[in-house]
């Protein structure tokens, strides 16, 4: 990230037919910071609205009379209606454009969010989960092709992983800000403080999808603050990427092609690690004897603090050195000895917070540096069905871990063989990454 900060902006020349380093870095200054940031707002707020449940079971189950099975089952239900929309939604995205599709994204799931303050039954709660996936599905895939149109296969992982620095900053922001709204309105105009959670937090997603028709652009030709040369400059950059491996194919051909289906295995073992870890941190930090929904909420964002630093440190390296596969397979085994020693010793909150944070690095490493192997490869149409397909059968993950730990917690009374299982899932995806040809992904 720091190669953005520069103190000034000079616009692309082309001296001698050819802009020099001081340009082209000036110019991918001006696309990360008109970009990069709004990108990150909506994303904060995405994926606080998509993960806060977690925080209302603190509540919400004994108000309801959830089970943890309910809870899990409910948690998960989200990725089924993420998992049927995907693709239509990346596909209308390439087609509409980003910025009336993403804002139709946000205001939908805003809204959505906002009516979990009715839900008074399983049933209810299962129907809206899966409509709020419905909602949301393609934002996330979406702004991954988004990003394609703007920055070269080169610059990607730094990229993204600024990008995904939201997961964290939603942890270390929406955690305390969740358990204190929660402890703060409890009971106010007759509504439980899960209740005002869900309103609260409801409405930026709206007011951001609105303002992202009057912000965002849809590609680099239609950026009116960038200049003509520099749009040349970017739109040559995306042209010169290596091609032997981003042939343009059918949708038909992307699903018969063995690497997409690769490369969602690989997904799926991170995803699992990644939602197993975000929708039951607060339970995990709870079940340390830690009391007060503030209190978890403080505690439950240190892990995204140390994640955030970690996860934008090994994008740097990865794009500075162009090698892929150790950036992903380190932090994934640093995530399996996480949570298995955090596992090993629930009643110690500090060695689970420790330990947690260790797990929270590795896992939310591994989600932003995972997209610059695919995108190595793909591009176009393409990239567009062959992201979206990747991502929503990676994200069934996100419906199989919650549920699974709910269930092992309601069959043992414990969190401690759902996180084991979490470990091994990371194992295996750091194997299949290992096994990944380094010709294939390292540019």
């Amino acid at each position: 990230m720091t190669s953005y900060q520069a103190a000034s902006v000079r616009p692309a020349t082309q001296a001698a037919g050819q802009p020099g380093a001081t340009d082209v870095e000036g110019t991918y200054s001006k696309v990360f910071w008109r970009i990069v940031p709004f990108l990150m707002l909506c994303y904060v707020v995405a994926y606080l609205d998509r993960v806060n449940v977690g925080f209302a079971k603190l509540q919400m189950s004994q108000d309801l009379s959830f089970s943890e099975t309910v809870f899990g089952l409910g948690a998960g239900i989200f990725f089924l209606g993420y998992f049927l929309f995907e693709l239509p939604s990346n596909i209308l995205m390439h087609k509409l454009g980003a910025r009336i599709w993403i804002a139709r994204i946000m205001i939908t799931w805003g809204i959505l969010s906002a009516l979990f303050v009715f839900v008074k039954t399983p049933g209810q709660f299962y129907a809206l989960r899966f409509l709020l996936g419905l909602a949301e599905a393609g934002f996330y895939p979406g702004v991954i092709l988004y990003l394609t149109y703007w920055f070269p296969s080169h610059r990607r992982a730094k990229i993204i992983a600024v990008f995904m620095s939201a997961i964290p900053v939603s942890g270390i922001f929406g955690n305390p800000l969740s358990g204190w709204i929660m402890q703060t309105f409890h009971g106010g105009h007759g509504f439980a403080g899960w209740q005002w959670m869900f309103l609260i937090e409801a409405i930026p997603a709206i007011a951001i999808g609105i303002a992202t028709i009057l912000y965002l652009d849809n590609g680099i030709a239609g950026a009116r603050w960038l200049t003509a040369p520099e749009k040349k400059l970017l739109a040559d950059e995306i042209a010169a990427q290596p091609q032997e491996h981003a042939k343009s194919h059918s949708l038909g051909a992307v699903f018969r092609d063995p690497r997409t289906w690769w490369m969602s295995l690989i997904y799926f073992t991170f995803v699992t690690g990644q939602y197993g870890l975000t929708f039951w941190m607060p339970t995990l930090v709870k079940s340390t004897g830690v009391t007060g929904a503030f209190n978890i909420g403080l505690l439950s964002a240190i892990p995204f603090l140390v994640a955030i630093v970690v996860m934008n440190v090994m994008g740097h390296s990865a794009d500075k050195r162009r090698e892929r596969r150790w950036h992903l397979i380190v932090p994934a085994l640093f995530g399996a000895i996480g949570f298995t020693i955090a596992a090993s010793f629930a009643s110690n909150t500090v060695v689970s917070i420790v330990f947690l944070s260790l797990a929270a690095a590795g896992v939310l490493t591994c989600a932003p540096l995972f997209w610059s192997l695919p995108t190595a490869f793909m591009s176009g149409a393409t990239a567009a069905a062959g992201i979206a397909i990747i991502n929503s059968i990676g994200n069934l993950a996100g419906f199989a871990s919650p549920y699974m730990i709910g269930y092992l917690k309601d069959l043992t009374h414990s969190t401690q063989t759902g996180m084991y299982v979490l470990a091994g899932m990371l194992v295996i995806g750091a194997i299949a990454v290992f096994m990944t040809p380094a010709k294939l992904v390292d540019r």
